[in-house]
């Protein structure tokens, strides 16, 4: 098994994660495990910040790293919240505070949305950039990508995921992120999409995960 660390402190992240990679000779481990902080996220883009992130984990720990960086788009923001979707509120916001500021962004940008029952929704959508990196300095990471289109609205529900999950409705499954099953998340969301491309690239190059 090749160690590798997850450049996260997100319980529900590595647990989606490990699930996702499941099948792989790769054991996880979370950078608080390993007594490490989070990495100052400044990248202009996705690919930057998880790049950022998984560079600072393998040099901190020796171990390859894998990393990702995800967030919300909503059209009628001009893809904000975008890359500030962990912080959207501010250092240190909660979850429920950045789907607080999300609403009142919405407030204030009016538009008609799309009507539903319940009230408006929005165009939105997660985009998860997904990457793993052997060692610290290593030229050539894996990169993979994935998009996971639905909307946004005003009303939340559903007691699972974290997030933005429960103002996401997902038009397919008639119901908020929140409120679908581990199965089925792990088919259609973001993270799944780039999670399944990034293990598709690790099971092709297989000498990256049985080298030391």
């Amino acid at each position: 098994m090749k160690k590798a660390v997850l450049a996260t402190a997100n319980p529900g992240k590595l647990r989606e994660i490990r699930q996702l990679l499941s099948g792989l000779p790769l054991a996880l481990s979370a950078q608080s495990e390993h007594g490490l902080s989070g990495a100052d996220e400044v990248g202009a883009t996705f690919i930057e910040n998880a790049l950022l992130k998984a560079r600072h984990a393998a040099a901190a720990t020796g171990l390859a790293a894998i990393a990702d960086d995800s967030g919300l788009e909503v059209d009628i923001l001009g893809g904000a919240p975008g890359i500030h979707s962990a912080r959207y509120a501010g250092p240190g916001a909660g979850d429920a505070d950045n789907r607080a500021k999300l609403m009142r962004a919405l407030a204030a940008a009016g538009g008609e949305g799309e009507g539903e029952a319940g009230g408006k929704k929005f165009p939105a959508r997660f985009r998860c950039v997904a990457v793993f990196l052997p060692a610290a300095m290593h030229p050539a990471p894996l990169v993979a990508e994935g998009v996971w289109h639905g909307f946004v609205r005003a009303r939340a529900e559903g007691e699972g995921g974290f997030g933005y999950d429960p103002v996401f409705f997902v038009p397919q499954k008639n119901c908020t992120a929140a409120q679908l099953s581990a199965a089925d998340k792990n088919q259609l969301s973001h993270r799944a999409r780039a999670f399944g491309e990034l293990k598709q690239r690790l099971a092709a190059a297989g000498a990256i995960l049985s080298s030391p």
